[in-house]
């Protein structure tokens, strides 16, 4: 078994850690907290996961929210 990190497998001039470089979402837990629930069901990804996600789609024309899982 050999194991790799993300940093070994991505090159250091890809598209994706460009745009994470100038993009901050940060913010977005905070704004969107009222509509999530924090005592109720099983827990969800954070909600500045799901905004990556549909930059990645949106940057490599998926359109489909199950083919970018």
């Amino acid at each position: 078994m050999e194991i790799a990190t993300i940093e070994e497998l991505v090159s250091e001039n890809h598209l994706l850690r460009k745009i994470n470089q100038y993009l901050d979402f940060s913010c977005i837990p905070e704004k969107v907290r009222p509509r999530y629930s924090e005592d109720n069901g099983i827990p969800s990804l954070g909600p500045h996961v799901l905004f990556k996600m549909m930059f990645i789609g949106y940057f490599y024309g998926i359109r489909s929210e199950r083919d970018l899982q």
